[in-house]
C-alpha cells in the first residue's frame, strides 16, 4: 500500500501579508502587501538576497511567526499557529542524540498519542522511503550529514503533513551531498504528492526543483516576481533550458 497522500490537499493563499520588525526604535519592513496562491501539490521556491524575508515569509507559514496584517489561508482555513497539516524542515535536523534513526522518527507520532507499535511501522515505511532502511538502528552521531537530513525528512513525512516547509535543508551540505539531496528531495516530493515550499541561497537548486521560483526583492517596497520554471522532470543540470532559467535568475541578482 502506498504511503503517498491520495487526497489533493495543501491549498496555499497569502493575502496583503505584511511583517515588520523593531531595529533600533524603527520599524523595518520585511513583508509588504504580499499576495500568492500556491497550488496543492505545487513546489515553490522562494529565493532572495539576505534579508528579504525568506525565513519569515515561511516562519509565518509555519505558524511559528505571527504577520502584522494580512492572513495566510490553508486549504481556506486560517492560520493561527502551528498545525498538523504543516511539517517544517530546517537546515540542521536537530535529532534527539539518545534515539535511534526509527526512534527520531516514529517520535513525532508517538508525541500525538499513537501506539507505539504503530508508529514504529509507519516510521520504517519513511525510512525505507528516504533510503535508510538498513539504518533505523543507528544513533545520529552515526550518521553523516545528508543522512541526517534524510531522517529529519522521514520524521516530517511520518505524520503525513499536507505541506512541507523547508528552510535552507540542504544548506549545510558538502557540494555532492547536495546534489544527491535535491534529487532525493525531487523523488519524494513527486512520490508524496504533497505541497513543497523551499527557501534556500542556491539559484541552481531552485531550478532544479521549483514548479516556480518566488524572487524576494531587497528593496524594502519593491515587487516580488514570479518565474514558471517549465522544465520536465526529472530535470537535466546541463540542458539549454535548465541553464538559460539559471542565468536568468543570476540576471535578478545582478550576477550575470
Amino acid at each position: 500500500m502506498s504511503i503517498a497522500q491520495t487526497t489533493r490537499r495543501g491549498e496555499v493563499s497569502i493575502r496583503d501579508l505584511s511583517k515588520s520588525f523593531a531595529i533600533n526604535g524603527r520599524a523595518l519592513n520585511v513583508l509588504k502587501g504580499l499576495n500568492l496562491d500556491v497550488e496543492p501539490g505545487e513546489c515553490l521556491v522562494i529565493v532572495g538576497a539576505s534579508g528579504s524575508g525568506k525565513t519569515t515569509l515561511l516562519r509565518v507559514l509555519a505558524g511559528l511567526e505571527q504577520a502584522d496584517g494580512g492572513r495566510v489561508l490553508i486549504d481556506g482555513a486560517p492560520v493561527n499557529g502551528v498545525g498538523a497539516e504543516r511539517a517544517v524542515i530546517f537546515q540542521e535536523p536537530r535529532l534527539l542524540p539518545w534515539l535511534t534513526v526509527l526512534g527520531n522518527v516514529a517520535f513525532g507520532l508517538e508525541v500525538r498519542g499513537a501506539p507505539r507499535a504503530e508508529a514504529e511501522e509507519r516510521a520504517r515505511g519513511y525510512i525505507r522511503l528516504v533510503g535508510l532502511g538498513d539504518f533505523a538502528d543507528a544513533y545520529p552521531r552515526q550518521l553523516s550529514g545528508g543522512m541526517a537530513q534524510r531522517v529529519g525528512i522521514a520524521r516530517a513525512l511520518t505524520v503525513q503533513p499536507e505541506i512541507l516547509l523547508l528552510d535552507e535543508p540542504l544548506g549545510a551540505l558538502d557540494a555532492m551531498t547536495k546534489i544527491a539531496m535535491q534529487e532525493e528531495l525531487a523523488r519524494i516530493w513527486r512520490e508524496e504528492n504533497v505541497t513543497m515550499i523551499v527557501v534556500t541561497h542556491d539559484l541552481e537548486e531552485a531550478i532544479y526543483l521549483a514548479d516556480r521560483v518566488l524572487i524576494l526583492p531587497k528593496e524594502k517596497g519593491g515587487t516580488p516576481r514570479l518565474i514558471d520554471i517549465d522544465l520536465p522532470r526529472p530535470r537535466d543540470r546541463s540542458e539549454a533550458r535548465f541553464v538559460r532559467h539559471r542565468e536568468a535568475l543570476l540576471r535578478e541578482f545582478g550576477l550575470h
